[in-house]
This record gives C-alpha cells, sequence and structure tokens, in this order.
C-alpha cells in the first residue's frame, strides 16, 4: 500500500509546473533609436563640459594650452583641444603666443554666475533630493566620495559640501573628513528622518491622482513597451502577476525579504526608479549606480533587472558605456518630458556651444567663399592656392585630418546637432 500511495504522489508530482526563478527569466534587448538618440544628441554637449572642467578645476582657473592638449586622450576628445576650441569658441578664452593660456570665456564667467543663482534657488530641492539619497541607504549614510562621483547626475554643486550641506544641519551630518577633493573617508549621514521626504516618485503620482479624481489608486509602475515589442506568454504571465504584487516602498525597512522573492524584485525596481527619478536626466550610466550597491542592497546583477523590465526601462550602448533611462520620462521620439528644474542648467549651456559654434561655421563659410574665389581667378593664372582654410593648428605643426572644408562639410556641421 505504501509503495503505490507513494507511486501515486510521484506521479501527481510530475504534472506540477516548475516555478521559475527570477535570475532565470530572459527577455531579449531590443534597441531603441530615439532613446539611443537622445544620448547621442548630448555628444558634443559631454566632451565640452569636461574640457572645461579641466579649465575651472586649475588653480585661477587657467590652464596652459599646452597642458590642457596632453589630456585630449582623459578627455575623450576626437579632435585636437586647439580645433575643438576653434568650433565653440565662447567656452573658453586663450591668450595669444608663445605661451597661449585657456580660461573661462566672458559667456562661460556668465554661465557659471547663472549655476550659482539657479542651484541656490533651488537648494531645498536638492537637500531633499540628497536626504532622499541617504533615507534610501541602508544606514542612512553615504560615503562622500561616492556622492561626490554622482554629484552632477543629480544636479548638486560641485562644492555640495560648503554650499548645501552646512545649510541644513536638520538633514545632514558630516562625519570625518573628507579632504580637499572629497575623496576621503567621510560620510554624510541623515541626522533626522522625514516622513514627508519618505514618498517615492510612484506614491507621489498616486496623491496627485487622488487630489484630481478624489480616490487614491494603488502605487505602481507605469510600463510601456516600445512599438512593436512583445513579451513571451510566460513573461507577461509573471509580469501581470508581479504587478499585482503591493508596492514596495524604497523608503521601506525590508530587512525580512528572502533576495529570491517577487517582493524583493518589487523593492530592487522601487530603488531602481527612485534612484533614476532623482537625477536630472531620468537616466544614469550603470556603473554609477554600481557605487551604491552596498548601502542601496544591491545585487551584484542588479543590472539584469533592467532587461527584465523592458517597459520600465531601457539599457542603451551608446558612448562606450552601458545608460540606463527610464522609459516613463521620455516621449516616443526621446525627447524628455519629466523636466527637472535644474535641466535647465544643461540646455543654458548648450546654448553657449550653440552661439559659438554659428559664429564659427559664419567665418567658415566666409573664408570659404574668398577661397573660391581665389581659386577662380588662380586657373587663369596657373597658380596654386591653399585649401587649409583654417590654417596650421595652434598646438603646433600637426594638422588634423579634418582640417580641410568645403561647403558639403560645413552644411554637414550645421546639420550634426551639439
Amino acid at each position: 500500500m505504501l509503495f503505490r500511495a507513494a507511486a501515486a504522489a510521484a506521479h501527481r508530482l510530475r504534472f506540477i509546473p516548475p516555478v521559475r526563478r527570477i535570475s532565470s527569466l530572459k527577455v531579449p534587448w531590443r534597441r531603441d533609436a530615439a532613446l539611443d538618440a537622445s544620448i547621442d544628441r548630448d555628444r558634443r554637449f559631454h566632451q565640452a563640459s569636461r574640457l572645461v572642467r579641466e579649465v575651472l578645476l586649475s588653480p585661477g582657473r587657467r590652464l596652459l594650452l599646452r597642458y590642457l592638449s596632453k589630456r585630449r586622450q582623459r578627455i575623450r576628445l576626437p579632435v585636437h583641444v586647439a580645433t575643438f576650441l576653434r568650433r565653440y569658441p565662447t567656452l573658453l578664452s586663450v591668450s595669444p603666443p608663445p605661451d597661449p593660456v585657456a580660461s573661462p570665456s566672458p559667456q562661460l564667467a556668465s554661465f557659471l554666475e547663472f549655476a550659482s543663482r539657479l542651484q541656490a534657488t533651488h537648494s531645498p530641492l536638492l537637500a531633499s533630493r540628497l536626504a532622499k539619497l541617504l533615507m534610501m541607504s541602508c544606514t542612512h549614510a553615504l560615503p562622500v566620495a561616492k556622492i561626490a562621483a554622482a554629484k552632477r547626475v543629480f544636479g548638486l554643486p560641485d562644492d555640495f559640501l560648503v554650499s548645501l550641506v552646512p545649510r541644513h544641519p536638520d538633514l545632514f551630518r558630516l562625519v570625518g573628513d573628507p579632504g580637499p577633493d572629497a575623496s576621503g573617508d567621510a560620510f554624510l549621514e541623515l541626522a533626522s528622518w522625514d516622513d514627508r521626504l519618505a514618498k517615492s516618485a510612484i506614491e507621489l503620482r498616486a496623491d496627485r491622482e487622488a487630489d484630481v479624481v478624489g480616490i487614491r489608486p494603488r502605487p505602481n509602475f507605469t510600463v510601456k513597451l516600445p512599438k512593436g515589442f512583445y513579451l513571451k506568454k510566460e513573461m507577461r504571465q509573471w509580469l501581470r502577476d508581479w504587478l499585482e504584487l503591493p508596492y514596495v516602498s524604497p523608503y521601506a525597512d525590508t530587512f525580512g525579504l528572502h533576495p529570491a522573492s517577487p517582493e524583493a524584485e518589487k523593492r530592487l525596481i522601487g530603488v531602481l526608479h527612485e534612484v533614476l527619478s532623482l537625477s536630472v536626466e531620468r537616466r544614469m550610466a550603470i556603473p554609477i549606480i554600481g557605487k551604491f550597491c552596498d548601502e542601496f542592497r544591491l545585487s551584484n546583477a542588479f543590472s539584469n533587472a533592467f532587461t527584465r523590465h523592458p517597459g520600465l526601462f531601457y539599457v542603451s550602448l551608446k558612448g562606450g558605456i552601458k545608460t540606463v533611462i527610464l522609459r516613463e520620462a521620455y516621449d516616443e521620439n526621446g525627447e524628455l518630458v519629466d523636466r527637472d528644474p535644474m535641466i535647465e542648467l544643461k540646455e543654458r549651456f548648450v546654448a553657449i556651444m550653440d552661439e559659438g559654434h554659428k559664429k564659427y561655421l559664419e567665418e567658415l563659410r566666409r573664408r570659404n567663399e574668398m577661397l573660391q574665389k581665389e581659386r577662380a581667378n588662380a586657373i587663369h593664372r596657373g597658380a596654386k592656392v591653399d585649401t587649409n582654410i583654417e590654417g596650421r593648428d595652434m598646438e603646433g605643426s600637426e594638422e588634423d585630418e579634418d582640417e580641410v572644408y568645403d561647403y558639403a562639410q560645413v552644411e554637414s556641421e550645421e546639420r550634426e546637432p551639439l
């Protein structure tokens, strides 16, 4: 009898569908051209900001051009530094030879003053943003060096330890010596918990909807699958069941959750969604998020969650680095619709670049027209005309391979995004 009962039980077990582990769920990555283009459009902006930062961090905000040129590889410029400065002359002023020195241009100096005013105006917003990062940490503290590495992503001022933290002693407590460049062993601690800040972007959205319709909906994620993207039946069923689970706030104490449970996945996605929602452009390089794995209790394989949820996130491979984008913050054309107040800094900087680049193209076109006239006249005389309208590089006799321009190339530069 016992043998028959055991055989019957084994027969029934064979027909019980296996439970898939979250880590075994696979979703193919598919390229999103619009979101990729949004990152590609910022290529020149990032190159220019890295170049300008080298000068601003130098003593007296002045740096010899020959020293700046030696840092081209670190800045990751595709052309010589002098060539880049000619194309964007409103970024830095360069003194005459024999020892040209790069320093902030009048336009850049005005921009820096505007940046200080904007950061001071939005100081409460930036303080709450920094406090939220501390509140998500399992120890309610973060190493100053890690905050400094991600400060521009969250719109924090470069001198946040001086201009922001001391203004809010009710929120922050600095422990240890950060050193002159914030590379020490100092920690920034949360001085006091604020329940008003312990609400995620998902929960705040539910509150806003409640103010409009009178009924507060259940906080949940907004799934926005790209056009033409389909999930397999098994994944669709898992996603429906997962979305039905209660929302887990990234500010809640979830120490007892099993790391392989669907609730832990809910908490993981909540933390990643909130971190991206706190960023200025609602996107971040994955290595920057990885710096906070210990504090936010993220596993080493946390980035796999981005591909498991293609309706929430998109991972772009543009620029040689993996960047995760919050889908709901962008429209179908790849334009940011969830605009952060600090995005105005980037727009002002790009406007300065655009102003200088237009002047450069106008001067290039004028010189090109003169060259065409000289070339036409030289045909009758049998003389040769130099076709290098930009002349020798300011760094010396070395010449870029792209220094010779014609009308087609000028028009191409006009169409190319900054």
